[in-house]
């Protein structure tokens, strides 16, 4: 029988008959060799996702050669007077997910209801990872590394923006193919009653205005001329992006080039390199959003492509022309807030479109991104995919992938890839129910 003992030297062996294997200290300490954002940002809709890839050195003990063991370990306290093992392994990685981040916070006492005094949103989590060999008794040869604090941040829960989803939308071969190639391009409430706005992406083709997704009540121009009838002419639209709104106080409508956009050495070589990243309208918080990836540069933001109208600023309040904004390398969310002249960039994952029917599976540029327009709801539009076959991703990273092993709307983790066909499309992804997340893919 071979007896391991830890002792910090060389332990001769009087008798051969009984020889002693001593285990050293480890040639180099286990240390993390990843580096913590400044803050993670975590919430129940994305529970799902993974907040972050621990990775250490390997560490050999001296005297043995079997394998070593390492131990993710996490704290709510720096001294680790009490803690929890997130699992063991013999590679040098392991990854924690948005859970187990909001389970810990639970533990630590954050909350995000903003009438609890007693209870903060933000906090602080500890990690360590301890390698050792044999079964990792008391006894048994280790390492331990250097603590490293996460910051943990709940977004509190707020009033909502009062924007809700009108009965109205738009429908035609100018956006949904009259109604084949999804639902109606919704209308939403604004602060002034029966006026409404849509945020979209039109075709060449025609238009028309109806409630509740059917031809009851709908609404045409004759004369083109702004002023809507019951059961009016079409409208004709052209391909882009606008925003429309829609006045039933005076049946009338205006159709206007709308689309913020980010530009910039941290995005597109200042538009050299492909077109500006689109905003998308999220209606629960009235504000303009984009899931990015971005590099280390400078940005802004501008209305249309073009600069007769941007926006800069360093101090995250929007200045018209202002200054570039500096930007780091990695996944964000940018929000912009014309309400309040603002904007926000904060870490958080992004989730991509990949394969064949999109840039040959990574070897022909980055991922198509999704932004997260709602809670749990994830859109890429105007997305030109190829015939072939996709699946989505998180990060640009294979840990954490979805495609659809029936091919039936429904999204499996590491799932089968998803047939595509060449033309230009929307794809949504809701996340919303863990349990049963799901896909739509609409052509343009």
């Amino acid at each position: 029988m071979v007896t391991f003992v830890f002792v910090l030297g060389f332990i001769a062996c009087e008798d051969n008959d009984n020889l002693e294997f001593t285990v050293q200290a480890p040639q180099d300490s286990v240390a993390f060799t990843n580096t913590l954002l400044n803050e993670y940002i975590i919430t129940p809709q994305t529970s799902g996702n993974i907040a972050e890839r621990f990775v250490w050195n390997s560490v050999v003990f001296i005297g043995t050669a079997t394998e070593v063991t390492y131990d993710l370990q996490v704290s709510i306290t720096q001294d680790f007077a009490s803690f929890e093992s997130l699992g063991t392994t013999n590679d040098t990685h392991m990854s924690v997910t948005v859970d187990k981040l909001l389970a810990l916070a639970e533990t630590a006492g954050l909350d995000n209801d903003p009438t609890t005094d007693d209870k903060p949103n933000m906090g602080l989590v500890y990690f360590r990872v301890r390698a050792f060999v044999g079964n990792g008794g008391t006894d048994a040869p280790e390492s331990i590394s250097d603590i490293m604090v996460m910051n943990i941040t709940l977004p509190e829960i707020t009033q909502g923006s009062g924007i809700e989803i009108s009965s109205w939308g738009i429908v035609g071969s100018g956006y949904n193919d009259w109604g084949n190639a999804g639902p109606d391009a919704p209308f939403y409430t604004t602060n002034t009653a029966n006026v409404l706005v849509a945020y979209v992406t039109l075709l060449d083709g025609e238009i028309k205005l109806r409630e509740n997704n059917e031809w009851t009540n709908n609404l045409g121009d004759d004369g083109a001329d702004g002023t809507l009838e019951v059961g009016g002419a079409n409208i004709v639209s052209s391909a882009g992006t606008y925003k429309i709104t829609l006045d039933l106080n005076t049946n009338t409508y205006t159709i206007e080039s709308y689309s913020w956009g980010i530009i910039g050495s941290g995005f597109n070589d200042w538009g050299n390199d492909g077109p500006d990243a689109e905003f998308h309208y999220d209606y629960t918080t009235d504000t303009f959003k984009v899931g990015v990836k971005l590099l280390d540069g400078e940005i802004k933001f501008r209305l249309n492509n073009n600069w007769t109208t941007n926006y800069g600023g360093t101090d995250g309040n929007l200045a018209a022309g202002g200054d570039n904004i500096v930007s780091t390398a990695g996944f964000y969310q940018v929000t912009i807030d014309f309400n309040n002249n603002t904007y926000t960039i904060e870490a958080n994952d992004v989730w991509g479109i990949i394969g064949s029917g999109y840039n040959d599976w990574g070897n022909n540029g980055p991922d198509f991104n999704f932004t997260q327009v709602n809670p749990g709801i994830y859109i890429a539009n105007n997305v030109t995919l190829l015939d072939g076959e996709i699946k989505f991703r998180l990060n640009e990273d294979w840990t954490t992938n979805f495609g659809d092993d029936g091919n039936d709307g429904t999204l499996e983790a590491e799932g089968a890839n998803i047939p595509s066909t060449a033309g230009k499309f929307r794809i949504t992804m809701d996340l919303s129910d863990n349990s049963n997340p799901t896909y739509t893919i609409s052509s343009l």
